[in-house]
């Protein structure tokens, strides 16, 4: 179940490194739009990937139009985002899904936003409305292994 995680334009290494390594465990592809705000052969991403960067199966894309323009079904691209409309739990999931995570800063811009059907842009639940979001890889996680969930379910 090859899911594709997408982070755009991350900003702290060790998220990504967290985020890498979690792609390696459940056999997930990461894709990194745009320039992340580092270098990716920092030693802070490898260190927090262990030793499975060498098993990663990385994809750069220059662009959201390099990334977004050659899938073929666009509906399977959720953005995860407290602007969702959707709970997270409340999608069937299907493998190949893409989930689509903006930095930790000014997570995702309006053009991606538009891109995509606002039945698309999910929301993982927050009780406390003065934290503004969650830790990126936390956040990964989370959508991920409900994915995971639901096709094992099947």
């Amino acid at each position: 179940m090859p899911f594709g995680i997408v982070l755009f334009r991350p900003e702290i290494p060790p998220n990504t490194g967290n985020i890498s390594r979690l792609c390696v465990g459940v056999r997930a592809n990461l894709h990194i739009v745009d320039k992340p705000a580092f270098e990716l052969s920092q030693k802070a991403v490898r260190r927090a990937g262990l030793d499975h960067w060498d098993k990663l199966k990385l994809f750069l894309h220059a662009s959201w139009e390099d990334f977004f323009f050659p899938i073929a079904d666009k509906s399977r691209v959720f953005l995860i985002t407290k602007f969702g409309k959707n709970l997270y739990t409340d999608i069937a999931f299907k493998e190949n899904d893409y989930f689509v995570f903006g930095n930790e800063t000014s997570g995702l811009p309006e053009y991606i936003h538009n891109s995509v059907d606002p039945s698309q842009k999910l929301f993982i639940p927050m009780l406390d409305p003065s934290v503004r979001s969650l830790n990126l890889s936390n956040a990964v996680a989370i959508v991920v292994y409900e994915a995971i969930r639901q096709l094992q379910l099947k």
